[in-house]
């Protein structure tokens, strides 16, 4: 691994801790702000630096989003970079759990998912000496609250990284907004905070951010959402011709409704490049009639055209129109992947980084995109109006796009 010179507020970070600077007094440390600039990896690196000094035979967590997640961001890279360092690590990570031994001091380390509320159970029990949540704003209050009131240990150590949220977070007001009630170090940092991001990659991020995401990822503000959720799409530039020829494979991803809109988009790949080549959008109030599961299906088939379709990737709640669509034992369904700001994260990066096209045929999904707007109430969420072609857009970025992440499909097979 490439090493480069730290910059003053990483190196602030890894040795905040030591009895001889005057922040040793804290009772933990928070570090925000921009993607890219440096925080996981030196906060890391510092918190298992902070337990081999200051503890012997000690037990601390490793907290992330989920187990996979903590696993690839900080697991991996953290005992990487300890081997360099001269530390010994004996990794069991298939039982979430690694060991670092230096002279005759050895610590153990478990790591631990916070994807929900039921997550704080996992911890339940434990006495830490020591506890690190990577991106603590994506986890659920009682997780982070469980796990903090296991540090009991004399001198031990609160640590928490992450990039902003909207300003109202339980995380912003409780400790962001209260770091010396609860005597807490705070470092805001920048992605000129990262030696090892060149200029070239740093304009690149900017580019791919727009809004309130662009205000939080790149300044790195705690700031709230308003206006269009896509308002770069308002940009004739972002709109394609439909590409000549047949595409290397095809996907569709529906959003289904009855009573509301169902939009479903057909999408085709070339070299590389995900185009909505077509859609299905069919709104009840608009016709003046509602149309059966069964109906809906035969609309499917129809934008299919007989095409060889990967995949259908379906909205989650929608139990019948999955169970038609496999008894019909036509196509391969999955449930999509439904986190909506994450969702919509992935496909604003995706749109502007040119990862998937919006065909100017798809005359719904293009109308949605001027008409798909923030809650005015400070929170992250969308308003519930003109999103059905938003939803299976977000739909297919989050599952085929990101399939990488723990998924399953529902085979459909001839009885």
């Amino acid at each position: 691994m490439s090493f480069y010179p730290f910059s003053e507020k990483q190196l602030d970070v890894l040795s905040w801790w030591s009895p001889h600077r005057e922040s040793s007094r804290y009772d933990g440390i928070i570090c925000d702000g921009a993607v890219r600039s440096g925080k996981t990896l030196c906060m890391s690196v510092s918190f298992v630096s902070w337990a081999m000094f200051s503890f012997d035979h000690g037990n601390f967590a490793i907290c992330g989003k989920t187990i996979r997640s903590v696993k690839r961001n900080v697991a991996a890279p953290l005992i990487h970079v300890l081997r360099e360092l001269g530390f010994t690590v004996e990794e069991k990570l298939s039982a979430n759990i690694f060991r670092v031994i230096s002279g005759n001091r050895e610590n153990t380390f478990y790591l631990f998912g916070g994807k929900d509320e039921g997550s704080a159970s996992l911890i339940q029990g434990m006495t830490l000496w020591g506890v690190m949540f990577d991106e603590a704003a994506l986890m659920p209050r009682s997780f982070v609250e469980q796990a903090l009131a296991r540090c009991s240990k004399e001198h031990s150590k609160l640590w928490f990284n992450c990039n902003p949220e909207y300003p109202q977070h339980w995380f912003c007001r409780e400790w962001v907004r209260k770091t010396k009630e609860k005597n807490l170090y705070y470092l805001h940092f920048l992605m000129d905070d990262n030696p090892s991001l060149s200029e070239k990659i740093r304009e690149r991020y900017k580019t791919l951010y727009s809004g309130s995401f662009y205000d939080r990822f790149v300044l790195g503000k705690w700031c709230a959402s308003e206006g269009l959720v896509y308002p770069f799409m308002s940009d004739e530039k972002m709109l394609y011709d439909r590409p000549q020829g047949e595409a290397e494979e095809y996907v569709i991803s529906c959003d289904y409704g009855t009573v509301n809109p169902a939009s479903f988009g057909l999408w085709g790949l070339y070299d590389g490049i995900w185009y909505r080549l077509e859609e299905y959008y069919y709104s009840s109030k608009r016709e003046g009639m509602s149309r059966t599961d069964e109906e809906h299906y035969q609309g499917l088939c129809e934008l299919a055209g007989g095409r060889e379709i990967r995949k259908i990737v379906v909205d989650p709640s929608a139990a019948s129109f999955i169970e038609v669509i496999r008894r019909h034992g036509k196509y391969a369904v999955t449930p999509a992947k439904n986190q909506v700001i994450n969702g919509i994260r992935q496909t604003s990066t995706a749109l502007k980084d040119g990862v998937i096209r919006i065909c100017r045929n798809c005359e719904d999904a293009v109308r949605e995109f001027g008409l798909y707007r923030w809650e005015s109430d400070g929170k992250d969420s969308p308003l519930k109006e003109n999103d059905h072609a938003m939803d299976d857009i977000r739909y297919f970025v989050a599952t085929v796009l990101n399939e990488d992440e723990d998924y399953f499909y529902v085979f459909a097979s001839d009885r």
